[in-house]
């Protein structure tokens, strides 16, 4: 008999001790996933963010490249640092250049005059970096023979990226032959 009860009182109080057992469980995981589901707001909008301005850096370097690769390969003269580019007033494609020779910079050098542009938030080109939101620089070199130039195009965006990481930019590297 007294047998009987000690089974009794130890299956009601296993029991009892499974049920706050679960109870304290689910709090915990309550908690923890309250927690947790108040970074996905944060996250998203930083990738989101993140992966808009890294689009918009590739196209805007692929555009820049396009308008560079269209000039003659001698051309000196026209001004890509406006839109529409005019013929006069730029730098085209460093002109005539010697073998082995570098116009231009690309970052982390400092822009050069001439081969720099900067856009707003819409990709539209501004007089000045006052208000950019994006800095579009380039370079060309010759080769040892000066018959092929290499175009490189760099897009930064400025925007501040605070904690979450470096600002997107995009580099494009182009070959133009001087028999195309």
């Amino acid at each position: 008999m007294v047998l009987q009860s000690r089974k009794r009182v130890e299956k009601s109080s296993e029991a009892g001790e499974t049920l706050i057992e679960t109870l304290i469980a689910a709090t915990i995981c309550i908690v923890l996933v309250a927690g947790v589901l108040s970074l996905f707001p944060v996250v998203f909008s930083q990738n989101e963010t993140q992966g808009d301005l890294a689009t918009r850096t590739t196209e805007y370097s692929q555009d820049k490249m396009e308008e560079l690769l269209s000039l003659s390969f001698n051309d000196g003269a026209t001004n890509t640092t406006v839109y529409p580019p005019t013929s006069t007033g730029g730098t085209g494609l460093g002109g005539t250049m010697a073998a082995s020779t570098t116009v231009g910079a690309v970052p982390p050098s400092a822009a050069v005059s001439g081969y720099v542009d900067y856009l707003d938030y819409s990709g539209n080109l501004l007089t000045s970096s006052t208000g950019a939101e994006y800095t579009r620089q380039w370079s060309i070199s010759t080769d040892s023979t000066a018959t092929l130039k290499t175009i490189t195009a760099v897009t930064t965006s400025i925007v501040s990226q605070g904690p979450q990481g470096a600002a997107p930019s995009c580099v494009l590297v182009c070959i133009k032959s001087s028999g195309l």
